[in-house]
């Protein structure tokens, strides 16, 4: 059941029997895989996707370690964030600020439906897509500069967003709504440390995700690692009850599976030791901990990651009721995109 919460990265473009990522797959350490197409801490353009061919093979290797369906996921949103580029011979995309600038459903459903095919023909199960931060800042460093929102405009954000789930769904691939509870005010960049949102967050940051929760649209939500001292005087949003349980399970009535963003971010690493971060989001409410392993790298992180929530069970500060509670949610998931 543990497994089934961890997600990592790992460094290569091929993986064999006896690679450290494989034996944490196969002994079921791991449920889930993020890849990228370049290496933050090496500063280098490979890490792993060379090309189609090469990405296909990697990941049906990768699913062929796992006894049962292993999340393979990829942050493809279009424009900047692309890691499936024409640098490695796929098709080039959009942002998702043109197609919200363009605010015409025919031409979102057809570059949401290309990126859908594109990913599935790789293997891919999960997309971190779409970005329902409403565009409230657009010099944010981590949102709007890099022209990651729909929108100023609440509805446009709603609509298209709503277009990319179905298009992605359509392809057996599940969408991740980000960054909860809002990300599009944000002055600084959680990457690189400690983000308040206190005085520039606004309510209606929260309405696409009330809208598609609603709908039924929004089945994984990925956490974002911003602080609002209205919400929790001391955690940030990753780390807090106040906001993944308080807000999000309650208030919006959200009863899919929660993400956290990269648990290496600096807005996370430089404030917190891995076992009270792991701590603190469990107790928040995340289901799946991602630990993308590119800011900084562990060849061992699934296994230890593992090993810290398995011992934070055996001292009783995280219950057995509670694990299982995540693994239902992930289970139940995974049996609709199977």
């Amino acid at each position: 059941m543990i497994g089934q919460m961890i997600m990592v990265g790992f460094r290569g473009t091929e993986v064999h029997a006896d690679s450290v990522i494989a034996q944490e797959i196969r002994d079921g350490k791991v449920a889930g895989v993020i890849l990228f197409s370049r290496d933050v801490l090496l500063k280098s353009k490979v890490r792993n996707i060379v090309s189609p061919d090469q990405l296909k093979k990697l990941i049906s290797d990768l699913k062929s370690f796992s006894k049962n369906p292993l999340w393979v996921s990829v942050d493809q949103e279009g424009g900047m964030v692309s890691r499936l580029s024409p640098a490695y011979g796929f098709l080039a995309t959009v942002s998702q600020q043109y197609l919200g600038e363009i605010n015409n459903d025919d031409t979102t459903r057809l570059y949401a439906g290309r990126m859908a095919a594109t990913l599935s023909d790789m293997g891919f199960n999960m997309n971190f897509a779409p970005s329902v931060d409403v565009n409230t800042d657009p010099a944010s460093p981590a949102i709007g500069a890099l022209q990651r929102s729909f929108s100023p405009d609440t509805a446009i954000v709603t609509r298209q967003a709503a277009i990319v789930i179905h298009a992605l769904r359509a392809q057996k691939i599940v969408a991740s709504l980000k960054h909860f509870p809002g990300h599009g005010s944000a002055g600084s960049d959680s990457h690189l440390g400690f983000v308040d949102v206190s005085d520039t967050w606004q309510a209606q940051e929260l309405a696409p995700f009330r809208a598609l929760i609603k709908s039924g649209d929004a089945e994984l939500i990925m956490t974002a690692h911003i602080y609002n001292r209205h919400w929790d005087s001391i955690y940030p949003a990753t780390l807090s009850r106040n906001v993944i349980t308080g807000i999000l399970r309650k208030q919006l009535r959200f009863n899919g599976v929660v993400i956290s963003d990269d648990m290496n971010m600096d807005a996370i690493a430089r404030y917190y030791m891995p076992e009270e971060a792991i701590q603190l989001a469990l107790d928040a409410g995340v289901d799946i901990l991602l630990i993308a392993n590119n800011l900084s790298y562990d060849l061992h992180a699934g296994s230890k990651t593992h090993q810290i929530v398995k011992d934070l069970v055996l001292q009783g500060k995280i219950s057995e009721e509670r694990i299982r509670q995540s693994y239902d949610r992930i289970i139940k998931l995974k049996a609709q995109y199977r």
